[in-house]
């Protein structure tokens, strides 16, 4: 049997109250969802599937291949349930793997021990079947093996994806706070636009959104940027079907005539960055930057799109004080110059959007690191009203 041809339960995981939009994107790439939970949805499909899934996916951490299901009490019933899985069927000769895990078990305080336990096993039966030891180490350069433990509910996954879905892997210079681009995508995907439109993003900072903005509109994906995944580290592993996946990747960019995304930050090293992240994700000539204040921004009349900002939080209370001044003055700003627009304004400090001064049309939650979120939409009224969608 081949993990690559045959069809299994996958679990692909995301980062907390991004699951819908990520299901958005499993269900646009042809495939059928049978579960969906706070940080992931459920579905069935071989590796090979899988591959097309990691190399398209925005809004994924990981792809989670099932191989085995058990009960176990305690790190002891992990080890032996494992030790007698046919490790040696899945990871080359002489091979290299890593542990990664989620364990909720009230006889674990540590989850590196539950690690220690998989690795041993897989070691274990491998020195027994070949008379080896393979190699294994932190870097998930090569194959992974993941374990999900929850009371005395455990479960073995190949982590098909390795590193993180997260990160996409064109950023070079993150910037002080940056958006993780996941993030930065379903925020994009929860706004109305059109990926038309004009899109326009003061205090840009890195240029997270203005790229990520930039790649939806074209359909460039995050396998653009990146050239190894735990998939291929996997006995049974055909090189041309991830080709052809990669091969597609380039074949579904599109051109939109006209578009305009116009990004600015008042601080010009900023500025100066974020253009150097964008001409590596390949979409410097779709940003238009300029080093200003967000007020000076140019936002084009007669015809409608959106407006989004990312203002500081502030953590300390004199930043509190002056932040005040600055949303308040977001709020002015699109008042006057964005009618006929939808404004956006992403802040982890409830307080400070209250000092916008508009009725928001919706309050979207969102989850960055350990700070609360939203996503406040404000539809600004003119003559011309861009459509709904």
């Amino acid at each position: 049997m081949s993990i690559y041809t045959t069809t299994g339960d996958v679990t692909i995981t995301c980062h907390k109250r991004t699951m819908p939009y990520l299901e958005q994107e499993v269900k646009e790439l042809g495939f059928t969802i049978e579960e969906t939970f706070v940080t992931g949805v459920k579905l069935k499909a071989t590796v090979n599937e899988c591959i097309k899934l990691n190399l398209n996916l925005r809004c994924a951490s990981q792809v989670l291949y099932s191989l085995t299901a058990f009960r176990a009490v305690n790190a002891d019933d992990v080890y032996n349930n494992l030790r007698s899985y046919p490790w040696e069927d899945l990871l080359p000769e002489p091979g290299y793997f890593s542990i990664t895990s989620n364990v909720s078990n009230e006889t674990i305080n540590n989850s590196m021990f539950a690690n220690l336990r998989v690795k041993d096993a897989i070691i274990d039966r491998i020195r027994d079947k070949r008379g080896t030891r393979p190699s294994t180490g932190s870097a998930l350069t090569g194959a992974v093996i993941h374990l999900f433990w929850k009371n005395e509910e455990a479960e073995a996954f190949i982590d098909t994806s390795g590193d993180s879905l997260a990160r996409h892997g064109y950023r070079k210079i993150p910037g002080q706070a940056p958006m993780l681009e996941s993030l930065a995508a379903a925020t994009i995907f929860a706004t109305r636009w059109d990926r038309v439109s004009p899109f326009v993003n003061p205090m840009c900072g890195s240029g997270t959104v203005a790229i990520e903005a930039a790649m939806i509109a074209t359909n460039r994906r995050p396998g653009l940027f990146r050239t190894n995944y735990a998939f291929m580290h996997f006995r049974g592993y055909d090189e041309q079907v991830y080709l052809q996946e990669d091969a597609l990747l380039e074949e579904q960019i599109k051109e939109v005539p006209g578009l305009r995304i116009i990004a600015t930050d008042y601080n010009a090293r900023s500025v100066e960055n974020a253009r150097k992240n964008a001409v590596a994700a390949g979409v410097a000539n779709l940003i238009e930057f300029n080093v200003c204040d967000f007020a000076d921004t140019e936002v084009p009349a007669n015809a409608p799109g959106i407006f989004y900002v990312n203002p500081e939080y502030g953590e300390r209370l004199g930043e509190v004080a002056e932040l005040e001044k600055v949303y308040a003055r977001i709020g002015d700003f699109m008042k006057q110059k964005c009618r006929g627009y939808f404004g956006y304004v992403f802040t982890g400090n409830l307080e400070l959007a209250k000092k916008i001064g508009l009725k928001a049309t919706r309050r979207i939650e969102f989850y960055t690191s350990v700070i609360d979120c939203r996503l406040f939409e404000y539809e600004l009224y003119s003559g011309t009203r861009m459509p709904k969608t």
